[in-house]
Order: C-alpha cells, then sequence, then structure tokens
C-alpha cells in the first residue's frame, strides 16, 4: 500500500512540475497583442456613392482661397475618355501659362498659345456644381485619376458664368478646389494642377 502511495505521489508531482513548465504556443487568432489599426486614409468617412449637384455659390472659405491668379504648374495626366481636343501625350502647352479668378474678374487670356481659350469677364458668377466627399464618388462622376487623391479628399467642382446671360463660359476649362487647398484645372479631358501666385 506504501509502495502504491509513494508511486501515485511521485506522478502527481511529476506533473505538477511538468504544469508549471509547460510552454504555451500563442494562436494567432486568440492573441492579445493589440491589432494593427486599420489606416484611416483607406476607410472612406464620408461613404456617399454620388456627388451632390445642387449649383450653389461659392462659401466664404473657397472664395478665400480660390481667387487670385494661377500659374499652370504641371500636367497632371488625362480623363478615362476620349476627348479629340486633348493634346496627347504631354495635353495642351499651358506649362507657366496663368489664369486670373478675382470675385469681379476673370481671364483665361493667360494661356497665350491657344486663341480659342482667351477670355476675360466682369462679374463673373462662380458655382459649385458638384461637391464630392471622397475619391470614389469624384471618378464615378468624372472618370479621371488624379494624382494623390485621397480617398476622403473632398472636390468641389466649380463652374464659370457670364452674368448676364446666365450661360457657362464658352472656353473650356472647369476647376476642381480639393479641401481648399489644392486647384485642379480640366481642359477638354486634360488635367493640370495649378499654384497660387503671391503678388507684391
Amino acid at each position: 500500500m506504501k509502495k502504491t502511495l509513494m508511486a501515485c505521489m511521485m506522478i502527481m508531482l511529476m506533473l505538477a512540475s511538468a504544469c508549471g513548465n509547460v510552454e504555451t504556443t500563442s494562436n494567432p487568432n486568440t492573441s492579445r497583442e493589440p491589432k494593427a489599426e486599420t489606416e484611416e486614409s483607406i476607410i472612406p468617412k464620408n461613404t456617399s456613392e454620388y456627388c451632390t449637384d445642387d449649383r450653389i455659390n461659392l462659401d466664404s472659405e473657397t472664395e478665400k482661397y480660390f481667387y487670385g491668379t494661377w500659374k499652370v504648374e504641371k500636367h497632371l495626366g488625362f480623363a478615362n475618355s476620349y476627348n479629340d481636343a486633348s493634346e496627347y501625350p504631354t495635353g495642351q502647352k499651358f506649362i507657366g501659362d496663368e489664369l486670373v479668378i478675382e470675385k469681379d474678374f476673370f481671364s483665361s487670356k493667360g494661356l497665350k498659345k491657344y486663341k480659342k481659350y482667351q477670355y476675360e469677364l466682369k462679374n463673373p458668377v462662380y458655382q459649385i456644381t458638384e461637391a464630392c466627399y471622397n475619391s470614389d464618388s469624384f471618378y464615378r462622376s468624372y472618370k479621371i485619376l488624379i494624382p494623390d487623391l485621397n480617398i476622403n479628399d473632398e472636390v468641389k467642382v466649380i463652374d464659370i458664368s457670364d452674368p448676364s446671360t446666365k450661360l457657362r463660359i464658352p472656353v473650356s476649362v472647369t476647376f476642381f478646389v480639393v479641401n481648399n487647398d489644392r486647384v485642379i484645372l480640366l481642359s477638354e479631358a486634360t488635367i493640370f494642377e495649378l499654384k497660387k501666385l503671391l503678388i507684391k
């Protein structure tokens, strides 16, 4: 009996010591390590599938940013649609040319190499014709991939009209204002980055 009791105690001691030394392998599904956070830049905050198409006047923040003299800085690419008037592969020869966009005056006469783009207008009507609250809705409407456009960027589409006729100016220029810190020029199916000039 003593031998059996002693054998049982030995087995229990061996089991107890073995339990204390067991290495646990972590199961990746039950790991307590914090999961990598999903980047905000790849999840749209506003999930609107389409742009709003209400024609509204510029808000004060957009006016403050949009008004000024702009220089065409670089060619960004083309819309994913065919347009005979777009000059492949570099786009229209606008680089270095200027546009004046002021509250009481608009001029595209700085686009010097093209007679058909020469236009001036006193007291133009600037309107946001569409607002896209993420890059997906913008692409869905315009079929344009703007380099460095992030998923949560807001794009306002701005048209210019003649106050007397209420018609859009007869020059193929449209402006995309991105987050009120970037202006893109669309001409035909070609897009250009604009840089605001500081006038002394």
